[in-house]
């Protein structure tokens, strides 16, 4: 039963992510905990892994209907990459590790919280204020400045949390590229194959390194991986066929009943 499950959650995984651009790690990591049980650095590991197939058939998916801008996400790739490989230094640190993984499980509670409250501000705030217009063209777009506040946080949330880093880098694409949404979930979901494979490479070495997790991501990634990529493929084609508002309303419901759980699941560990 628990095999039939992560195949079931391998699909749903790889259906969220090719739709939003968000890898689908925000959707893995809470469900693994629900059906394995807690162990953070372990689902950490794992997601980086399948976030890397689930990117790759939506990249390909994007690029042909000519939806990504390389131009942006050449730029964008190295400042993140860097960022990712800090991230996973301090997931590593002394605080986290061991009974620490807890925390680790609540700080992802709290960015999946952040999340959903930054989404609900901005389908409510008052549009139309007076204001200088958005910069637009490529030129808002190759800033740098710009770049690297897209860039920064979406590699340090993927190192540090184990999150493709989509759910970060699509609205701040919106924020200071003003990238169109559709744009913005192809650019994600190639700037995701660069961060995923430098994540699950750092976290995965960190984590085999230790005696007591042996080969556990892999083994755990290649389940959840065949199914994963078939939904990553029908995903990423409803993303440019489907009215994206439509399930935006469902996936935060389910990434707020995954905050509640995991900070939930966290504060009982650390009691």
């Amino acid at each position: 039963m628990d095999l039939l499950t992560l195949v079931i959650i391998g699909l749903f995984v790889g259906l969220v992510g090719g739709m939003f651009g968000v890898g689908g790690a925000i959707i893995l990591i809470p469900a693994l905990n629900e059906v394995l049980g807690p162990n953070q650095h372990l689902y950490q590991s794992t997601a980086m892994i399948v976030n890397l197939f689930v990117a790759v058939p939506a990249v390909y998916q994007h690029h042909c209907v000519r939806a990504i801008e390389f131009a942006t996400v050449l730029r964008i790739i190295p400042m993140a990459v860097a960022s990712v490989i800090a991230g996973v230094a301090v997931s590593e640190l002394g605080i986290f590790a061991g009974e620490g993984e807890a925390y680790l499980r609540g700080l992802f509670g709290l960015f999946l919280f952040a999340c959903v409250a930054y989404d609900i501000y901005r389908m409510w705030r008052i549009t139309g204020a007076a204001g200088a217009a958005p910069e637009s063209g490529a030129a808002a777009r190759l800033r740098w400045v710009s770049l690297a506040a897209v860039a920064l946080p979406t590699g340090f949330a993927t190192g540090l949390l184990g999150v493709g880093g989509g759910i970060l880098a699509v609205p701040l694409q919106r924020r200071f590229l003003h990238t169109p949404i559709r744009t913005a979930i192809a650019n994600s979901a190639a700037i995701i194959v660069a961060t995923s494979l430098v994540g699950a490479i750092a976290k995965n070495y960190a984590v085999i390194s230790d005696a007591k997790s042996s080969s556990e991501p892999i083994l755990l990634a290649c389940v959840l991986i065949p199914t994963a990529v078939v939904g990553s493929l029908v995903g990423s084609r409803l993303t440019h066929r489907v009215p994206v508002q439509l399930v935006k309303g469902a996936f935060n419901l389910l990434l707020l009943l995954a905050a509640l759980r995991l900070t939930q699941s966290a504060v009982r560990s650390l009691h």
